[in-house]
């Protein structure tokens, strides 16, 4: 299968902004095995804690659940809430920019379901 670059061009080697590819940048940012589930169980449950979602993401460890959370934080998909309390509440939730990102999502899952189908 063969996609065109941003710039137009079919090959890699002859596309110079390969390494500024939004849609590289966009699956940069949401990739990997954990951050679609930490972002859909917040866009489905609203705020959670840090316990909360542990339980809800299943399998992830405290490792990545942490660094997957400061990584959304710092693209500006999840907000992180600190409360000042005895003992220190911290509360995530998502945030308007990962709200536009959800119809994407969403329209994502449908292909995937329908190619599913099809191949089938």
């Amino acid at each position: 299968m063969t996609m065109l670059n941003t710039c137009g061009s079919l090959k890699k080697q002859n596309c110079p902004c390969m390494e500024q590819c939004p849609l590289g940048q966009a699956i940069d940012i949401v990739g990997g095995k954990w951050k679609l589930r930490i972002l859909c169980a917040l866009k489905q449950d609203g705020t959670a804690r840090y316990n909360e979602l542990k339980r809800k993401v299943y399998g992830i460890t405290n490792t990545m659940l942490a660094s997957s959370l400061k990584e959304l934080e710092g693209d500006g998909l999840v907000q992180r809430e600190q409360y000042l309390e005895v003992p220190v509440r911290v509360e995530y939730t998502i945030t308007k920019a990962c709200n536009s990102l959800m119809p994407i999502l969403e329209q994502l899952s449908k292909w995937a379901v329908t190619h599913k189908e099809t191949k089938s």
